[in-house]
């Protein structure tokens, strides 16, 4: 496998082309907004001019892109990468989109005699820059080893869960657990804030019992200099937090912890912060 067409060059997916460039790789990358892709052909990639180019020589294409109508509209819309596949071309999804569209385009490509793998990541834009995503994949045993070369250029992990959609069903449960891991951190670091403690020996208190959680070390900076600079938007968390709720729905169980934590994103999208990182969740406390 030599050559990668990369669909989606915004913070994560630019983050995951450099690596793909630096593992050796050919990399034909294609945006909508053309500007975002130009700095990875600075960097060696070549730039498409449209989905055709993408999928005309890709031994493998990735998309990484905001939702699942824009990875149905690139992949099975008119013009769309369905229209130009070959078979034995690999196609893998690391976008967030709900389990049933996972399966829906399993089921599509298949019928092309085309692979195709539900791969999300966890990890935001410094794991996507620094290669250390972890893959979560869902489809064929067979797909997923085809796919290793590519995972272990851009990521730490990767891990097959099982069949298509497998993937995508992880994913919302690890999105869920991370949403609800920074608004616990937010609500306690607004209360030692507001009741006058020392936030650094705050944080170090937390660290090291019970209450600690991986969201301290990854955004207490940004919780301590008011930095909200996105890493993970908090429009796309209230996204796929509304996807796991649909996901709870249909496996007739109750979460109650969910409904609070997608209201608390909700608030804050409706508050303008969609654009900030996640952790602007604390904004809604009202501390300056």
């Amino acid at each position: 496998m030599k050559h990668v067409g990369l669909i989606g060059t915004g913070i994560m997916g630019s983050g995951m082309a450099e690596n793909l460039l630096k593992a050796g790789f050919s990399v034909t990358v294609w945006n909508r907004t053309k500007e975002k892709a130009l700095p990875l052909v600075e960097q060696g990639a070549v730039l498409a001019e449209s989905l055709a180019d993408v999928a005309k020589d890709a031994d493998a294409i990735i998309t990484m892109l905001s939702a699942d109508p824009q990875v149905k509209e690139i992949l099975l819309g008119e013009n769309g990468i369905i229209e130009y596949i070959k078979p034995n071309q690999l196609v893998i999804d690391s976008s967030t989109v709900s389990p049933e569209t996972s399966r829906e385009l399993f089921k599509r490509f298949q019928e092309k005699g085309v692979d195709f793998l539900d791969a999300p990541v966890t990890g935001s834009a410094p794991q996507a820059k620094a290669g250390q995503l972890g893959f979560i994949v869902g489809g064929t045993k067979e797909a997923f080893e085809r796919a290793q070369p590519l995972f272990e250029a851009m990521g730490k992990t990767a891990v097959h869960m099982g069949d298509s959609g497998s993937g995508s069903t992880t994913k919302l449960i690890n999105n869920v657990m991370s949403a609800l891991s920074i608004l616990s951190f937010a609500e306690g670091f607004a209360m030692a804030e507001r009741s006058g403690i020392d936030v650094d020996k705050f944080i170090k208190v937390i660290s090291s019992g019970g209450a600690y959680n991986r969201m301290v070390d990854m955004k207490a900076e940004k919780l301590k200099n008011r930095d909200f600079t996105p890493q993970f938007a908090a429009a796309l968390m209230k996204k796929d937090l509304g996807l796991a709720e649909k996901l709870a729905e249909q496996i007739q169980l109750d979460t109650p912890a969910l409904r609070v934590v997608k209201d608390m994103f909700h608030r804050a999208v409706e508050k303008g912060y969609g654009e900030d990182d996640m952790a602007s969740i604390f904004k809604l406390y009202g501390i300056d």
